[in-house]
């Protein structure tokens, strides 16, 4: 892989060249872990829950229509996820994206690859014919609404509600 210069503060740091690609069966391991780790600093709404996690996430990998994980990677592991669910807008009038689960590795953060990762997901949307990209972020945290914002997200007037199904797993 080749190296590039990020600036970081005043000085520059050479790092390997990140790739941003879709999520195969393979990187499950990788991925649950990735999402363990966000739902561990989650406050209150979620849980970590090794089997829930991957479950979920086995569902998305092995039915692409129903949605696709991207991940960030360098040669030697995953660091970063982003996962996109697909469903239909009335008020669109087409396909759409909710997107979940943005998450860099803490050691891997303010280096620009969330935004490798976004800009991702809003090329594949586009070239998609997606119609809009929704997506849920921690009231709590400041800094990752600061992020999406610099995406270009806006504050939705729709406020999130959600009745949970309780299930004998």
């Amino acid at each position: 892989m080749s190296s590039q210069n990020i600036p970081n503060g005043s000085q520059t740091v050479a790092k390997q060249t990140a790739k941003v690609e879709m999520a195969t069966l393979e990187d499950l391991p990788a991925l649950t872990e990735l999402v363990m780790d966000l739902f561990s600093m989650s406050a209150g709404d979620f849980k970590p829950d090794r089997e829930l996690q991957e479950r979920g996430l086995r569902l998305i990998l092995e039915q692409p229509n129903r949605g696709r994980i991207v991940v960030i990677r360098n040669e030697d592991r995953i660091f970063g996820m982003v996962n996109m669910l697909f469903t239909i807008s009335t008020a669109r009038g087409g396909f759409v994206i909710l997107m979940e689960d943005v998450i860099i590795h803490p050691h891997h953060r303010g280096q620009g690859y969330g935004t490798m990762l976004v800009n991702h997901v809003i090329e594949f949307a586009k070239q998609k014919k997606f119609l809009r990209i929704t997506l849920l972020t921690d009231k709590i945290s400041a800094e990752s609404q600061e992020f999406f914002q610099k995406q270009g997200f806006k504050y939705s007037n729709m406020i999130p509600m959600r009745y949970l199904i309780e299930t004998d797993q």
